[in-house]
Parts: structure tokens; C-alpha cells; sequence
């Protein structure tokens, strides 16, 4: 039997409502399934999580709360 390694795919967004819909088509086009995806948002006020919740992507955390730039984004993810 062949392992299939589990990885994680993390998406770090701040106000991007707009532009956030090709990134999560993206991750829906994917082949490989055994992953889980992660949305880490730095407290938008526009409707990205929102809009990243209606398209049906199955995510495995989503955390929306300020923080201390992109990088810091990144580490939480």
C-alpha cells in the first residue's frame, strides 16, 4: 500500500475579498486530496472570510483576529 503524506496548504489574507476567489478555486481544482487547508485572516474588514466560507471549500481551521503583519500570519499558520 502506498503512503499518502498528509500536508497542509495555509492561505494568509488581510481585506482580500476581492481578490480571494482565484486562490480558493485554486485549492478546489486540486487533484491530491489528502491535504488540509487553513485560512488565517489578520482581522479583514471587508468580507473575506466570509466569501472564503460561501465558496465550499472545506477548511480545516479558520482564524480571523489582528496580528503583527504577514509574517506573523504566516507563523500562526
Amino acid at each position: 500500500m502506498a503512503l499518502q503524506p498528509k500536508f497542509s496548504i495555509i492561505t494568509v489574507t488581510y481585506n482580500a475579498g476581492d481578490v480571494i476567489g482565484p486562490t480558493l478555486e485554486s485549492v478546489l481544482s486540486q487533484t491530491y486530496t489528502n491535504y488540509e487547508y487553513l485560512l488565517i485572516d489578520g482581522a479583514s474588514t471587508d468580507d473575506t472570510v466570509t466569501k472564503a466560507v460561501a465558496t465550499g471549500v472545506e477548511f480545516a481551521h479558520i482564524v480571523s483576529e489582528g496580528d503583527n503583519g504577514l509574517y506573523d500570519a504566516m507563523n500562526k499558520g
